[in-house]
């Protein structure tokens, strides 16, 4: 089978003898792991099995602020911390939603189209997605901060909404775009959860995010597309909702917070899970042969009827060894030897 086919398998809750994987990496991590091997070409040598671009407003550095970037949304990111990769939100762009005259940009749609040009040119025969970070909750919180979102969930909710139909709106308008394209499918990323439990709760998530990631996700199932959504954190409390509205492959499925196996007994059928390997504990803190053995235990407990994409739990930390990276690696590229 092709890479893009263990993919789909997967999807469809098909049982394979190989079990599609992903790598992603942060850039501090790619580095090191290009230093600890002398390969440059290493990230694009992993034998992946998916392809994506992810669209979440092309932040560029601003002149004269070394570290300092500006989105297409006016939010400025600072990079100068800990995350080289995103970044701290410096100002909100919104201080009093009662009184909001913010604007939302008018997207580069000629630069959108040559990436996802680029994409489908280059996707060879791996799954292919177009994807769209900060998409609805993160990014009304990059817009006026998350303390003011949760806050307006219970002074101001009828602005809130306004603001979230507006959200929508502007994401609706990029996936119907995304859609004129050879893809597989379409990946939203948007953080809901926390370690125990979501951000806002689930009758919150229910008001102000369900109703809009739905109108998304119908877009993407009328093309007769995949639907892959991204949320760091313990989300199970709405698994039978993103199931509800059409939802295809949960990511990322994190074994600290999940019971991995009573989830996938509950959902298995219906849902399938990306990730498994932990970037919080794992791959930090375990030896290379640890790794070797978390993966297994891993891929065997899910395996079963498919729908399982092994992968970290997230793009690699800048805390993980090179050496359990590339312990990882060999798991899944040898998987006839360790299962």
């Amino acid at each position: 089978m092709t890479q893009r086919e263990l993919v789909i398998a997967a999807l469809n809750h098909e049982e394979t003898t190989t079990i599609p994987y992903h790598i992603d990496f942060t850039g501090q991590s790619l580095e090191q792991l290009i230093a600890y091997t002398g390969n440059r070409d290493i990230g694009e040598q992993l034998g992946v099995c998916m392809n994506y671009i992810q669209y979440w407003g092309w932040p560029s550095e601003i002149d004269g602020r070394p570290g300092y970037f500006r989105d297409e949304f006016g939010v400025v990111w600072n990079r100068n911390g800990a995350d080289k990769d995103i970044g701290v939100v410096e100002k909100p762009q919104i201080e009093d939603l009662e009184e909001c005259d913010y604007r939302f940009p008018v997207c580069d749609e000629a630069r959108l189209r040559r990436e996802y040009e680029e994409l489908v040119a280059g996707k060879g025969d791996r799954f292919t997605m177009a994807g769209f970070g900060f998409c609805m909750f993160e990014r009304s919180w990059s817009l006026m901060g998350m303390e003011n979102v949760l806050m307006s969930m219970i002074i101001c909710p009828e602005e809130l909404e306004r603001l979230y139909d507006q959200i929508c709106d502007y994401f609706c308008g990029l996936v119907d775009i995304a859609l004129e394209y050879d893809i597989d499918g379409v990946y939203f990323g948007d953080d809901w959860g926390q370690q125990k439990g979501l951000i806002m709760g689930p009758d919150h998530w229910r008001r102000f995010i369900k109703p809009r990631m739905g109108r998304l996700y119908e877009r993407v199932k009328k093309k007769g597309k995949y639907i892959v959504q991204h949320s760091c954190g313990d989300c199970h409390e709405i698994f039978p909702d993103l199931i509800e509205i059409g939802l295809d492959c949960y990511q990322t499925f994190q074994p600290e917070i999940y019971d991995i196996e009573k989830m996938k007994d509950l959902y298995g059928g219906k849902l399938a899970f990306w990730g498994g390997v932990s970037t919080q504990q794992c791959l930090p803190f375990a030896s290379p042969d640890g790794v070797r053995a978390e993966a297994v235990r891993i891929m065997k407990a899910l395996r079963r009827d498919g729908g399982l994409i092994i992968a970290p739990t997230h793009a690699l930390p800048f805390d993980v060894p090179p050496e359990n990276i590339l312990a990882l690696l060999d798991v899944f590229r040898n998987q006839e030897r360790y299962l």
